[in-house]
């Protein structure tokens, strides 16, 4: 990390886990532990937790963020939330392009864009999700897959726009699996996504942007992690649902 560039964050992703009583009372346990951190700290929720989480969080330093918005203000989207919905309710920050929605769910590079560009249209933050199989990193083919992804899903972002954008690499075959890149590998993707950037903007706009490593970090591994230069927070997965470990993540954070 390299605080003097670039805010330090730390989000919790949720997924398909916790109803409102168990959200509340996660969030109760978390909020005494965090009070202190030196970074930002983010949980984001399921939709029916938002707003429990965000009563359980309000007068703290804890942010809440969504897990999914859609592009469309409004309309026949069946079982969709638009980024108006979630401004109104108070949230700040929403995920966006996490590898599960774009296995599960069909998310495309193009449909990133747009949900990223409505987002950041209404005052949201996204959090724009990359990364590469096991089969594209074994190929030797990462960067170009890295590339492809932040090229299309920063399409029509604007410099001034991208300083709301958080950027998550999660190399997809970590997810879940108890599989971590290790800290030298997280580094160099880290390294080559800000690279990225600088080509697209300029090395200043690119310095700026929180770049976060999200493959199954966790309590044990995220000093290391955090350690290296550009990666600058972590995407937090299961470790994000007990409350002694995401606050050691963030602890590690804080230093």
């Amino acid at each position: 990390m390299d605080k003097s560039k670039r805010k330090a964050i730390i989000a919790g992703n949720w997924k398909m886990n916790k109803t409102p009583k168990e959200a509340k009372e996660l969030l109760n346990a978390i909020t005494p532990l965090v009070k202190d951190a030196g970074c930002e700290v983010i949980a984001c929720v399921p939709y029916v937790d938002l707003a429990t989480a965000l009563e359980a969080t309000e007068g703290t330093n804890v942010k809440i963020g969504a897990e999914n918005c859609h592009w469309a203000e409004s309309g026949a989207f069946t079982g969709e939330i638009s980024t108006g919905m979630l401004k109104e309710m108070g949230v700040e920050y929403v995920v966006l392009g996490h590898s599960e929605r774009r296995q599960y769910f069909g998310e495309t590079d193009e449909t990133v864009n747009k949900r990223t560009k409505a987002a950041l249209a209404a005052g949201l933050k996204p959090i724009v999700c990359v990364g590469e199989l096991l089969w594209e990193r074994e190929c030797d083919i990462t960067e170009e897959v890295i590339a492809r992804q932040i090229k299309l899903d920063l399409f029509n972002v604007t410099e001034e726009e991208l300083k709301n954008v958080v950027i998550a690499y999660e190399p997809v075959w970590a997810i879940g699996t108890g599989k971590t890149a290790t800290a030298d590998q997280a580094e160099e993707v880290c390294a080559f996504i800000r690279a990225t950037i600088a080509k697209l903007y300029n090395q200043v706009a690119a310095d700026a942007v929180t770049i976060q490593y999200g493959g199954s970090m966790n309590d044990g591994n995220a000093d290391e992690l955090l350690s290296k230069t550009n990666v600058d927070g972590g995407l937090i997965g299961g470790a994000s649902l007990v409350a002694e470990k995401f606050a050691a993540i963030v602890k590690a954070a804080s230093k």
